[in-house]
């Protein structure tokens, strides 16, 4: 599936099994929710904290989904297309950081 092809999806199903959208805010309060559930997820997981019992079962890939869907529904609200997004997002990374990496004693 294509982003184009996901922002449609996400569209067609928030209209006919959704109803309609939250509102802008609302989504980005649930984004934020999200964003905090695969946090959550991932610093025990794979960070320093022990992990609960009751989060050994959660899916790591079905929150990140949580959060991508949210994202793409905040983008039809606003109408960014998100291909044509992250397509200019490259661009600038690539010029702003085509040697900064690199040069980077850190990652070495």
């Amino acid at each position: 599936m294509t982003i184009e092809q996901a922002q449609q999806k996400v569209d067609e199903w928030i209209k006919t099994i959704g109803v309609r959208y939250f509102n802008e805010l609302t989504n980005m309060t649930i984004l934020t929710e999200e964003v905090g559930e695969l946090a959550r997820i991932m610093a025990r997981r794979y960070g320093e904290q022990s992990e609960k019992e009751s989060d050994k079962n959660k899916d790591l890939g079905d929150e990140m989904a949580d959060v991508l869907w949210v994202l793409i529904c905040l983008a039809n609200q606003t109408g960014v297309d998100l291909t044509k997004a992250l397509e200019k997002n490259f661009e600038k990374k690539t010029a702003r950081d085509s040697d900064r990496h690199k040069n980077n004693e850190k990652l070495k």
